[in-house]
């Protein structure tokens, strides 16, 4: 971290004010070697804790510069490591909670531009998300208020985008943990005067998770994309191993090779694969009936997602 960066933190922390021109700054100083260090990432996390006020053009610098951080500070880029992950939810919890809705946007918005994040931080990021919506009050980010009364416009917003996010369970693919989430959601205002949104977000991300198809490759781990990455920049690699690499590394490029050499697939393609996942099984049927058993009754939301099930399977 620069003097010039390190000073004028410490001056906008002495007031609690940042002005428009400090923010510019602060921007130009962070990144003057082109990316932000620790150091930086700390000291503009400090300053937000201390902010009387967090002006939409601060919240824009916090959310950039700390998202550049965890997501490009290491290699590979738009990944998450599970050091930086530590680190980022050891921040968001310094004081036992989020301090401001800077930080909720933050979170959600390091799950939309990441490629994949440790489990313990989608974990983390669904639970701060459940909350700020059960508990939660003030103005969000993208306009709209979070009630801890019931569910509103910006609070479904909010979900969405945390349960199709690139970075979460798989790429616009809704997971157990997000129905579950959705679930006690349901549970928790079913006698609300919920945002009129609310029904069509929690009928279309459980049936999404019930009949949704997932490749089990659509995420590459932080690890595999490292591997991958040292195997390109290998300029001694021989081109029979680049593609048996490749091949290996992505069966679908590996059912391509086979067809260009006249071999047929071993197994279920993914025409195949989309069908089965259309289907419900039987543990996603248990799941179901213990959710809709949970509350003891059938609710207007437990009917129109069978309906809607029903007429999705015909």
């Amino acid at each position: 971290m620069s003097i010039q960066f390190s000073e004028l933190a410490a001056h906008v922390a002495a007031d609690g004010q940042v002005s428009d021109a400090e923010i510019a700054n602060l921007r130009r100083l962070g990144w003057s070697n082109g990316k932000i260090t620790r150091d930086e990432a700390e000291a503009i996390f400090e300053l937000n804790r201390q902010l009387a006020e967090r002006s939409p053009e601060w919240v824009d610098f916090f959310v950039e510069a700390i998202g550049e951080f965890v997501l490009n500070g290491t290699e590979p880029r738009g990944y998450v490591s599970e050091e930086e992950a530590d680190w980022l939810v050891g921040a968001l919890d310094k004081d036992g909670r989020l301090e401001s809705m800077a930080e909720l946007e933050l979170l959600v918005r390091v799950l939309e531009r990441a490629q994949n994040v440790p489990d313990k931080l989608k974990h983390y990021t669904l639970g701060q998300i459940e909350k700020a919506v059960l508990t939660g009050t003030g103005p969000t980010r993208d306009g709209g208020e979070l009630s801890d009364t019931h569910i509103t416009s910006a609070e479904c917003k909010l979900v969405r985008r945390v349960i199709f996010a690139s970075g979460g369970y798989g790429p616009a693919s809704v997971s157990r943990y997000d129905a579950e989430m959705l679930y006690r959601l349901k549970d928790a205002t079913l006698d609300e005067a919920n945002a009129p949104e609310w029904k069509d977000l929690f009928v279309k991300g459980v049936g999404n998770y019930l009949m949704g198809f997932a490749r089990p490759n659509a995420q590459l781990s932080r690890e595999r994309k490292l591997e991958l990455e040292h195997f390109v920049a290998d300029n001694s690699v021989l081109l029979g191993r680049f593609f048996g690499q490749m091949a290996k590394s992505a069966p679908q490029l590996r059912s391509c090779f086979d067809e260009l050499l006249g071999k047929k697939p071993d197994g279920p393609g993914d025409f195949d694969r989309m069908a089965d996942g259309e289907a419900i099984t039987d543990d996603e049927r248990r799941w179901l009936d213990s959710e809709i058993e949970a509350n003891g009754h059938v609710d207007e939301l437990d009917r129109a997602l069978l309906d809607f099930v029903a007429a999705e399977l015909g």
